[in-house]
């Protein structure tokens, strides 16, 4: 009879127990919550810093001449009047030319 007076209090404190930790509202919800709002925070923060760079760029678009005409060139290709643009090999293409040549300068031979 002793044990069921200590049986009936202690189902209930662990019923209390489980759902404290596991329900709805519990510590692991708490926690999984403060995780993602952390998360969220830090992606504002970084959302953030990059609006701010995009606001520098729309204003270096409209009042630097000197960036403006740095986009056109790189990005469009274009030139001044009377200008001479030297256009060079990139690396892979000259790798892919130096390997050519040998191999078809052997096939000529033959």
């Amino acid at each position: 009879m002793r044990k069921r007076m200590y049986l009936v209090p202690a189902s209930c404190i662990l019923f209390i127990l489980f759902f404290t930790v596991f329900g709805e509202r519990g510590l692991l919800r708490i926690y999984h919550l403060s995780r993602e709002k952390q998360e969220i925070a830090e992606k504002v923060t970084e959302v953030r810093g990059e609006n701010e760079k995009l606001k520098r760029e729309i204003e270096a678009l409209k009042t630097d001449r000197r960036y403006l005409e740095s986009i056109a060139r790189k990005d469009f290709g274009l030139v001044r009047p009377n200008e001479v643009v030297y256009q060079f090999p990139s690396s892979d293409k000259a790798q892919a030319k130096t390997q050519q040549p040998v191999s078809s300068v052997v096939e000529k031979k033959r």
